[in-house]
């Protein structure tokens, strides 16, 4: 046993000795610390899910008072118009980040993920903060469309996530991008529709002359603004993840701090392997097309689900208030950031990656076909059952997503990791810009067909996003997706 135990040392050695190491690489100074760190990296946790909590926030925390916003801008002519108008406005944000997402990634790839991230965090400071003092239809579209332009943090943290932790705990980093996501769109609903409007509210607190009282609706954008500052200012300590390396810093080669290479760099005069394009890169493409479909059918249902639950009981609602809908959507946002931390990455070096997203997915399918017949209940009966299913759908949820983001990232190199995403982040909000729109037309539909002999109402309405979540399920399979070997941990 002895003699096993010194040949598996001297080989870990001779591995060791074939690495690398850059004196002043940042990314290289980060692998060194992987290496000699073994614990939990806590503070990273907590720093990838402020920074996108962050950015999460103000995506759906105007959707609460959006319908009351266009009507004091007075630019609907009919009550029926103002659909219309919050449309353009709830969807300006999508669209602007469809635009600059893949550019954001570039600049990541060169510049690094730290200046991206922190110039994300300043932009929700500043355009945030100015849609809450809209005084006119323009001025809202404009900064919520500037937001979107300029907030391009998401594709690079999650590439900071793939890069910050050792390969073992790579699940957890990537459960905290996408836990920290669902629940900043879980509960920015709930801030908008506590804060909106806090002089008609809290009279007590706020007069009809105070400034939140002039502009109704700014409250709930400083408060995310004023978080978004502080996160801001956290982000300067954030270490670098991207390797840039100088051939004049390079150590001697049998230094015991000596690192693994980037991907591009040569040995003994070679030159570098031919990277594919990453449009041609199929295990990465795959996996983006499956994340933009399971994106499709979240938001849609984020939509469906508050106006089902604030729906009358006549047309198979719950007659819930926007204070009861955000009192569920916080339960479920404590609970889901609980099981995502403690189970998600349990359940992944079990099963692997891809058998939770399909598991998921075929327990939402059921889950789903229940909603119209809890419509049914009242009392704490309702009140228990709607809290367990909307908990259990946005773990299931989130726990799809969290699969796809380590996909993505264990698809490409790191000199392609931002780009990828920033890709993966466009195709993602023109999928979810369609969700908001189709999740209503669609509700609005079923409300028409009460009567049908053939999934009345609401059931019609769950019965497509099942359709949808099945077909995702579906092209989790090979030989559709096509995915990496998972890392040893």
């Amino acid at each position: 046993m002895a003699s096993k135990s010194g040949s598996e040392y001297k080989e870990a050695l001779l591995k060791k000795e074939e690495k690398c190491y850059y004196e002043n690489c940042p990314g290289c100074k980060v692998e060194q610390q992987k290496e000699l760190y073994t614990g939990v990296p806590i503070k990273m946790l907590i720093s990838i899910w402020i920074i996108v909590l962050c950015t999460a926030l103000p995506i759906s925390s105007l959707f609460p008072f959006l319908y009351f916003m266009i009507r004091d801008f007075k630019v609907a002519e009919t009550e029926e118009d103002i659909g219309y108008y919050a449309g353009y406005v709830g969807s300006s944000f999508m669209f602007g980040r469809a635009l600059t997402s893949v550019f954001w990634g570039l600049i990541a790839d060169r510049y690094g993920r730290k200046p991206v991230i922190i110039f994300g965090t300043i932009s929700v400071v500043i355009l945030n903060t100015l849609f809450g003092f809209s005084v006119n239809f323009w001025m809202a579209i404009v900064t919520r469309f500037l937001l979107g332009c300029l907030n391009g943090l998401l594709g690079p943290i999650k590439a900071f996530a793939a890069e910050i932790f050792p390969d073992r705990y790579q699940s957890l980093g990537m459960s905290t991008v996408s836990t920290a996501w669902g629940i900043g769109l879980i509960i920015g609903p709930a801030l908008g529709g506590f804060l909106a409007q806090p002089a008609d509210k809290y009279p007590s607190l706020f007069s009809a002359d105070s400034l939140f009282g002039r502009f109704p609706y700014l409250l709930p954008c400083l408060c995310i603004s004023i978080f978004a500052l502080m996160v801001t200012i956290y982000s300067f300590w954030l270490p670098e993840t991207l390797h840039k390396h100088d051939s004049a810093s390079v150590s001697a080669p049998d230094s015991y701090r000596t690192l693994e290479a980037a991907p591009d760099v040569a040995k003994d005069g070679e030159k570098p392997a031919s990277k594919f394009s990453i449009l041609r890169n199929w295990p990465l493409m795959s996996a983006i097309i499956v994340y933009c479909l399971f994106s499709l059918h979240d938001m849609a249902y984020a939509e469906i689900f508050s106006l089902w639950a604030e729906s009358p009981r006549n047309l198979g609602g719950l007659s819930y208030s926007s204070d009861e809908v955000g009192v569920v959507l916080a339960i479920s946002g404590f609970s889901l950031l609980v099981f995502q931390l403690s189970f998600y990455p349990i359940f992944e070096r079990a099963i692997g990656t891809v058998m939770v997203s399909r598991v998921a997915g075929v327990l939402s399918i059921p889950l789903l076909t229940s909603y119209p017949y809890i419509a049914m209940l009242s009392g704490i009966t309702l009140s228990v059952v709607l809290n367990c299913a909307s908990l259990l759908k946005n773990v299931l949820s989130v726990s799809i997503i969290t699969g796809l983001f380590i996909l993505q990232n264990r698809a490409v190199e790191q000199d392609q990791r931002g780009a990828a995403n920033g890709i993966a982040m466009t195709a993602m909000s023109i999928f979810k810009a369609l969700g908001p729109a189709g999740g209503g037309s669609l509700y609005s539909w079923s409300e028409k067909r009460l009567d049908a002999s053939f999934l009345p109402g609401s059931q019609m309405v769950f019965f497509i996003l099942n359709v949808i979540e099945g077909l995702g399920v579906l092209l989790t399979f090979r030989p559709f997706l096509s995915f990496p070997p998972a890392p040893s941990h």
